[in-house]
């Protein structure tokens, strides 16, 4: 039994740390592609600087040609990506531990040594998204930087962002990435999904009224000389007489 356990518990570490390397591998795939883009972006621009918006036109006609996902603010990110970043070394030693997310949180770091402190930092203690956003927000470098006792700002933010790194799907979880495997996102019903969430409720309610109302049918048919309809949800005409004030609103 113990050996069964035991090997129970291996197979779940082989997924997890196979898992961790698909996940990588993928988020590097994204931000060396992201860092590509920018850089042909850049060069484009360069070969076109007699024209002060040429780079806005280039922006303006691929967001167009690419299509979803590829926004005009979105290849903004990736040429400010290379112009920040422009040595291929610091894409392949440290932004190749983070995913787009936190690229792009560590990009509105205007302070060139801040930037590099929460970029190396999100690398080594591998920081998840919302904990570097929070860092970020409450200024933990700058903490750091004025603190005499710095072991107690780590300790704080340490304790402050431990729910933050329980998720070891987070990064999958991301629509950005979903959106680079050519993978559909359902940010929403379609219309016949929306229906039918309505009308499960509709039904629910009326059957917990009880005494006085009715519920007949979905999707009634109901046969006229020329066409054939289909109700959505059916009640008997008198449930219009048990409330006279309901009445009046639903003839409108």
């Amino acid at each position: 039994m113990e050996t069964l356990q035991k090997c129970i518990i291996d197979i779940k570490q082989i997924l997890l740390e196979a898992r961790q390397k698909a996940y990588q591998a993928t988020a590097f795939a994204m931000i060396e592609g992201f860092w590509l883009i920018g850089e042909r972006i850049v060069k484009e621009e360069q070969q076109g600087n007699v024209r002060a918006n040429y780079g806005e036109q280039i922006i303006a006609q691929l967001s167009k040609e690419l299509g979803k996902g590829f926004s005009e603010r979105t290849l903004r990110d990736y040429r400010k990506f290379y112009l920040l970043f422009p040595e291929q070394k610091d894409l392949a030693h440290t932004c190749a531990k983070l995913s787009w997310s936190h690229i792009r949180l560590i990009m509105r770091v205007e302070n060139t040594q801040a930037r590099n402190y929460y970029l190396q930092e999100t690398a080594e203690q591998h920081w998840s998204v919302r904990t570097l956003e929070r860092n970020i927000n409450t200024l933990y470098y700058q903490r750091l930087l004025a603190s005499q006792r710095k072991d107690i700002v780590v300790e704080e933010m340490q304790q402050k962002t431990a729910e933050f790194q329980q998720d070891p799907y987070e990064f999958i979880k991301n629509p950005t990435v979903l959106e680079f495997l050519n993978i559909p996102t359902h940010y929403a019903y379609n219309e016949n999904d929306l229906e039918k969430n309505l009308i499960n409720n509709l039904q629910q309610f009326l059957l917990e009224l009880g005494k006085g109302f009715a519920f007949v049918a979905r999707q009634k048919h109901i046969r006229t000389e020329t066409q054939d309809f289909f109700i959505d949800l059916f009640l008997p005409p008198n449930i219009c007489h048990i409330c006279p004030q309901r009445k009046s609103s639903l003839k409108k």
